[in-house]
């Protein structure tokens, strides 16, 4: 029931939304200073699951029913805000505590959840993966995350992982034209290997571009140039809360180079954890990123800690606020990298 939590979030953001004027911005205040406030305060929980517990959640299809109804939240959130309140007249700070509060629903609960169910077996649960990414404007990274991110993780290779040193917002750019550039690139091949062209129904990336464009050109046609505007700013505030996710989670970690050329298989060392409990309700377990990439098929809810991961030192939401400034955040997380990773 704890991950019950998570549609805090949504809740708050919308409530302040419907209550308007610096209301707007509650949804900013409640993921980026009050949950991290917390998260100093409250304790961190290092416990796994017996093997008992685990086969009684994986066999709880309330958890799978969890991450199902963020898909009804997050459209019924931009359903809201286009219908609702861009029927009114909107004071410029109202927009943009819209955006920023609608931008953190499509991020911790569109492309948050999207990713656990990319990873998932069952044809309706990636599917619905996959819509939870089109408000983000991020479908392509279903191809790239699980073709390319989890083969090349902590590789020069791989997009997605920070080097130590790098700022965010250098990051930022590397990732976000990266894994675009990839996604492609990875698409391509799949279609080499199974012979077929590119106007082929199996074409993800081209349905993906076709989708994305008439989403937009709907919401434009549909509601208006402030809605359009309103949609597409929300949208990039999503992927770049999933990017600076991708920043911290990985930063500076680095798999070692093999005499035979290739890279030492990922373990538990190439990821960040964080057993900061309230991080870990909020985002469905992600903050055990060391366990998801060690084992990528395993549910959120059986997610393990393992004591030679890399720990950081805040949750993850407090963690995104510390990356915003690249002094702190370098001070705070380069002396706790591997030092067998630095050289």
């Amino acid at each position: 029931m704890k991950y019950l939590l998570a549609y805090c979030v949504p809740f708050i953001a919308i409530i302040g939304i419907y209550f308007g004027g610096y209301w707007s911005f509650s949804g900013v205040v409640f993921a980026f200073v009050l949950i991290p406030f917390l998260e100093l305060i409250l304790p961190r929980n290092e416990k796994n699951y017996s093997a008992d517990e685990i086969d009684n959640r994986l066999k709880n299809g309330f958890f799978d029913l969890l991450l199902y109804l963020n898909v009804v939240i997050v459209y019924g959130s931009l359903l809201y805000v286009l219908i609702v309140k861009t029927n009114k007249n909107l004071s410029n700070s109202e927009i943009i505590g819209i955006i920023v509060s609608l931008g953190i629903i499509l991020g911790s609960n569109g492309i948050n959840v999207a990713h656990e169910l990319g990873h998932r077996e069952k044809l309706y649960e990636r599917m619905l993966g996959k819509l939870l990414l089109i408000p983000s404007h991020y479908t392509h990274f279903f191809i790239e995350h699980n073709h390319g991110h989890h083969v090349h993780v902590s590789t020069p290779q791989d997009p997605s992982t920070a080097k130590i040193n790098q700022s965010l917002y250098a990051f930022w750019i590397q990732t976000i034209c990266g894994t675009y550039i990839k996604a492609w690139q990875i698409q391509k091949k799949l279609n080499q290997n199974e012979n077929r062209s590119f106007f082929s129904l199996k074409n993800d990336m081209m349905w993906f571009t076709l989708i994305q464009i008439t989403y937009l050109i709907l919401i434009y046609f549909s509601f208006g140039i402030l809605s359009f505007t309103i949609v597409l700013s929300a949208g990039i505030i999503g992927f770049l809360l999933l990017e600076t996710i991708n920043y911290i989670e990985h930063y500076g970690l680095k798999r070692n180079l093999l005499p035979s050329g290739r890279y030492e298989r990922v373990s538990e060392k190439h990821s960040w954890n964080s057993n900061h409990i309230l991080g870990r309700i909020m985002l469905y377990e992600l903050t055990r990123h060391s366990d998801h990439h060690y084992k990528s098929q395993k549910k959120f809810q059986v997610l393990e800690y393992h004591f030679v991961s890399p720990q950081m030192p805040y949750g993850y939401p407090t963690s995104m606020v510390l990356s915003l400034v690249p002094p702190l955040w370098f001070a705070v997380m380069n002396k706790r990298i591997p030092s067998e990773m630095k050289t």
